[in-house]
């Protein structure tokens, strides 16, 4: 039985193996046939292989493209929450209670650390902050504020109307002696059922933006003695109501660094950033070795004529104007300038386009109204510059004499270079002039500006989101505690400026202001320069404000700081 099967296989096998020679020899006959032969004409087809090839390669880099699309469609590079922003600011901090905030670093930490009632919006126009509603009785002399819905201190704590009633009576106490106390002065706060009433000896069409102090916290400082708060431990350590809090300072010689946490509280959303750090610099040259070091993210405490000193591979300049304004401020009281004819001689004989040009991309300011605060229909005409007129009306004046001027700026910015030029032009004329740069600092507030020591002063100063100019020209304010920096007096335009001020007829405002501004130039307490701008250089991989942000101080930059971010991440996207 088993040799039958044995040869049965073996057939089998045989078999197979003829089969498989014969498949290998067709194969090769069909190779040798329909390839090897016809390589010889392939030079007759070379062009479309190269065609049948480059559409192969489209269609794999299509395909690769596509991808990439794709992916990119559904993605973005966008800034993400988290991270560490870092300003350097100049100026020493002796109390982070806003109620004395006096130096730039002590401004920008009050406006990271607390929330006002009406504030300065993205259009720099004055609206809302803590408030709910403001509303005006009896023609403007009677102010009701509610405040918003569930708002919170950085503690956890509500803040409340007692809250607001408590800081406002706090600011009026004599023995505080805050920088907002001339916002409240005789006005009569009273609590109401829902809202804290706020009664003024006058009425006063803008009181909306006299509310734009800071709120404290009742719960935390109602035992607190007011001759001694500015001790409190609160001034080291506050409850806040703004977009940060206190986390942790540190010290290090002359400087500080504060370090700020996101308030979850916070009534515009926590912020973006986690952490948010002041870093406090005794000077300028201190400030600009930070930055060369990477020290800072971003800086307002320079101007643009700085920008040399600045690497700007690692950092933006953006200048945005702002609502204040330089001007020569002309000292009416003075033995040299009381004479009006002579103030006049000065306005006609000096250049104005001359100093304009030396301070860049800034716009020209002929009067202390902006027309971002109120659209005149008319403006006076400012005599045209007669340079041998005005010496010769300074020649008939001196006669065989000499009148010598005192003429006092700050070392800031582009003030120095301008008071050069502004005592060449003024000697030009006949007068002998004694330029004084001084510091810019808390000495020069409350020493040389009080003293009123100066026939001209070359200075910036704030005009507001308002046009309300009775702290810089009303008579009553012509003392050295007052903003009449020029001591000008003119029962008219006292008049003037306070049925403007109590008005709420813009018509009747409006011409009010062009009265003012006849006599303004006419008398001459001041001759206009131009409109400042601020100037921030910020690191190239960080989001700060936004370009279209209308700033009316510099503080004001913060308004949108719950989106400011350094991280940024891919994020996908909804197709």
């Amino acid at each position: 039985m088993k040799n039958p099967l044995k040869k049965r296989g073996q057939k089998i096998i045989r078999r197979f193996s003829r089969t498989a020679d014969k498949v290998q020899e067709e194969g090769k006959e069909h190779i040798k046939q329909n390839f090897v032969k016809r390589l010889s004409r392939i030079a007759n087809i070379k062009i479309l292989i190269v065609e049948w090839v480059l559409l192969v390669a489209a269609l794999i880099l299509l395909a690769i493209t596509q991808s990439v699309w794709s992916g990119n469609s559904y993605t973005k590079n966008t800034y993400v929450s988290g991270g560490t922003y870092t300003e350097g600011t100049i100026g020493k901090v002796a109390s982070l209670n806003p109620l004395f905030a006096t130096t730039s670093s002590e401004k920008t930490l009050s406006r990271l650390l607390f929330s006002t009632l009406s504030t300065i919006d993205f259009a720099g126009q004055t609206g809302f902050g803590l408030a709910k509603n403001i509303v005006a009785k009896d023609d403007g002399k009677v102010w009701t504020v509610t405040i918003k819905d569930n708002l919170k201190w950085s503690d956890g704590e509500p803040i409340t109307k007692e809250d607001v009633y408590f800081t406002a009576r706090l600011i009026q106490n004599a023995a505080v002696s805050t920088i907002y106390d001339t916002n409240l002065a005789g006005v009569k706060v009273e609590l109401g059922e829902n809202e804290v009433v706020f009664t003024l000896p006058a009425a006063y069409a803008d009181f909306v933006s006299a509310l734009n102090f800071p709120i404290l916290p009742e719960h935390i400082l109602k035992d607190a003695d007011p001759k001694t708060i500015v001790e409190h431990e609160f001034s080291t350590s506050p409850v806040t109501s703004g977009a940060f809090t206190v986390n942790a300072i540190q010290n290090a010689n002359t400087e500080k660094a504060f370090y700020l946490s996101a308030n979850p509280h916070y009534y515009k959303g926590k912020p973006m950033l986690n952490t948010f750090v002041v870093h406090t610099y005794a000077d300028k040259a201190s400030l600009i070795s930070a930055m060369s070091a990477g020290s800072i993210t971003a800086t307002a405490e320079l101007s643009a004529i700085d920008a040399e000193s600045v690497d700007s591979n690692k950092f933006y300049k953006k200048d945005s104007s702002i609502n204040y304004g330089v001007f020569a401020i002309l000292n009416t009281t003075s033995n040299s300038l009381k004479n009006k004819d002579l103030r006049t001689a000065i306005r006609r004989g000096i250049d104005v386009n001359e100093l304009r040009a030396l301070v860049p991309n800034t716009t020209p300011l002929d009067f202390p109204l902006l027309t971002s605060q109120i659209q005149l229909n008319k403006y006076p005409e400012i005599p045209a510059q007669n340079i041998e007129a005005a010496k010769a009306k300074v020649a008939e004046l001196k006669g065989e004499g000499k009148i010598m001027l005192n003429l006092v700026t700050t070392d800031t910015g582009y003030l120095p270079i301008l008071a050069g030029t502004l005592t060449r032009q003024l000697q030009n004329l006949g007068f002998e002039v004694n330029l004084s740069i001084e510091p810019e600092g808390q000495d020069f507030i409350t020493n040389t500006i009080p003293k009123r020591n100066y026939d001209i002063l070359l200075y910036e100063i704030e005009l507001g989101a308002d046009p309300d100019l009775l702290t810089y020209y009303h008579s009553s304010q012509a003392t050295s505690s007052g903003l009449n920096l020029s001591n000008y007096t003119n029962s008219l335009v006292d008049d003037a400026l306070l049925a403007a001020r109590e008005t709420t007829n813009k018509e009747l405002r409006t011409k009010k202001y062009e009265t003012f501004l006849e006599y303004w130039t006419t008398d001459v307490p001041a001759i206009g320069i131009y409109q400042s701008n601020l100037t921030y250089f910020y690191n190239k991989n960080v989001r700060t404000f936004e370009n279209d942000v209308r700033l009316v101080s510099p503080t004001d930059r913060f308004v949108d700081v719950s989106s400011w971010a350094v991280n940024k991440a891919d994020k996908n996207q909804t197709p």
